[in-house]
């Protein structure tokens, strides 16, 4: 008589699909509140995709901070590419003034260093919650540096909107 059946799909053991990456899952369950000294993202296997308990609302609270992450990082893209076209004086209408010319790098150079400062506050705000989940003891909220990152951000954005109309204006007249 032999024992119940088994399912090969779940008794198989995850193989390496990445090189020196590894699809093995990392169990996130097993470093509970003692793990406060160490990074989820650094344990073994590197880049392995991490696995949480779905308790309460933890499955909503990762997609809700992927979804963040996400958001920044497409904000960060756009700001790349406005970088890239400030950068090359891109018109559609007539050809760049020679004030346009003269602010078009520095201040692609400008976008292009927000878009980075972006990218770099909404990873750390990601990694920051995924190691608060792992200890389970996160808070869903973001703290004062990135709050004043995206505000500065903002603020450049609503700037350089003024002065390219101003320099419209004065091109009109």
């Amino acid at each position: 008589m032999s024992g119940p059946e088994r399912d090969p799909e779940y008794d198989s053991e995850p193989s390496s699909c990445l090189g020196p990456f590894s699809c093995i899952p990392v169990e996130v369950d097993n470093f509970g509140p003692g793990f406060t000294g160490h990074n989820t993202f650094t344990t073994r296997p590197f880049l392995g995709p991490l696995l949480f308990d779905n308790e309460t609302s933890d499955a909503r609270d990762h997609c809700a901070n992927e979804r963040t992450f996400l958001a920044t990082l497409k904000l960060s893209v756009y700001m790349s590419v406005v970088a890239v076209a400030i950068a090359v004086s891109f018109h559609l209408r007539a050809p760049p003034t020679a004030l346009e010319q003269r602010i078009a790098k520095p201040l692609g150079l400008i976008f292009w260093l927000l878009s980075v400062a972006c990218l770099i506050v909404g990873l750390g705000n990601y990694i920051k919650t995924v190691n608060k989940y792992s200890r389970k003891v996160a808070i869903v909220q973001s703290g004062w540096r990135t709050q004043f990152t995206m505000a500065f951000i903002a603020f450049s954005i609503f700037a350089t909107c003024v002065a390219l109309l101003v320099v419209d204006l004065t091109r009109l007249k």
